[in-house]
């Protein structure tokens, strides 16, 4: 099971042996069957063992047990407690899938979860940067030293160790100054090719960090990004972004590479994967010492989206373009270019 919280992990150990196993059970269903990521997993989980554990307290010991007026006592009760309405949809959903697979397993005689509605979610607008201010951040890297905790303050990664004699080479190596400072070098490079892979193809943090060496097409330049679900797809990139890429596997790669590097395309400080933790960290500290809106790299993603639409292309494009699974995911960015386009009227127009 996917390692929740440790509120979550009390609530889950104290449930009673069948509900805890079925809890494992649909975990491990969401992971290997269905393919969805651990972060998933993990809402999933959170959701379920709340159920579950109410459920317990309304004296419901046996899955058997489970119906639709638990499964609506729990969302009352998450209502009262202040729950938005994003969040009761997302819970109601997680309860229907539970009660689907309980039943399909033949844990439920029913699907008790099938007649359960949920609050229809309000969905925000998202927030997007002009194209003049993302061109700004995405050049920032190139034009300031690195934002405090965007410089490596880690050790260099150990090097693997030497398989067979040593080089008989007598020229003396790089000294450790002369590595901190290749490293410290480094990391504007790092940092310029991951703002602008977020900006010019709007894929998620985690596609971004989960990119290998090897998934970059130089000659089309296009890269191959594996989304939710395992689903790949193939995203173009343009001119900037290809030469940020030429220059970091140039002169900033090798720099930081080390034992645990792998094929990994973006290193962190210790040589290993870039973590999306510290890639948001890098946009938002890249924002604030350039002095926009605060920003994160699915604010690059909404504005990547945004500027294709405003620039003419088409929606269906733009949906294959993010990994959206529903054209509906991606139309909210038609309204966010419409009140884009009235907020200009109204500030411009003499009639407005």
């Amino acid at each position: 099971m996917s390692r929740p919280d440790r509120g979550t992990r009390a609530m889950h150990h104290a449930l009673p042996p069948e509900l805890r196993d079925a809890v494992d059970d649909f975990a491990e269903h969401l992971s290997r069957v269905r393919n969805r990521s651990a972060h998933t997993v993990r809402a999933y989980v959170t959701d379920l063992v709340s159920l579950l554990d109410h459920g317990v307290r309304m004296g419901c010991v046996d899955l058997a047990e489970l119906d639709l007026s638990v499964l609506r006592s729990w969302l009352a009760k998450q209502r009262t407690t202040g729950a938005a309405r994003t969040s009761l949809a997302r819970r109601a959903a997680s309860a229907r899938a539970f009660s689907a697979w309980a039943h399909r397993a033949g844990l439920l005689s029913a699907d008790v979860g099938a007649a359960l509605a949920s609050p229809r979610a309000h969905r925000e607008l998202p927030s997007v940067l002009r194209a003049d201010q993302a061109a700004a951040l995405v050049e920032a890297p190139s034009r300031q030293a690195p934002p405090v905790g965007s410089a490596p303050t880690d050790p260099p990664a150990r090097p693997a160790p030497r398989v067979g004699p040593a080089p008989t080479d007598p020229s003396p190596g790089p000294t450790p100054g002369a590595a901190q400072t290749a490293e410290t070098e480094a990391v504007p490079l790092r940092d310029r090719v991951l703002l602008e892979l977020l900006y010019a193809t709007g894929v998620r943090v985690s596609e971004a960090c989960g990119l290998d060496v090897g998934d970059v097409d130089h000659g089309r330049r296009v890269i191959r990004v594996f989304g939710k679900g395992g689903r790949e797809r193939a995203v173009p990139y343009g001119v900037p972004a290809q030469r940020a890429l030429d220059d970091w596997l140039r002169r900033g790669r090798p720099a930081l590479v080390g034992a645990r590097s792998g094929d990994a395309l973006l290193l962190g400080a210790r040589g290993g994967r870039l973590n999306p933790t510290t890639a948001r960290q890098i946009v938002g500290a890249y924002a604030e010492a350039a002095g926009l809106p605060r920003t994160s790299p699915h604010g690059l993603r909404h504005s990547a989206a945004t500027h294709l639409l405003e620039g003419g292309a088409d929606l269906r494009a733009v949906q294959e373009l993010l990994g959206h699974a529903s054209l509906a995911s991606t139309q909210i960015y038609t309204h966010v270019s419409v009140e884009r386009l009235r907020a200009a009227y109204r500030q411009a127009h003499p009639r407005a």
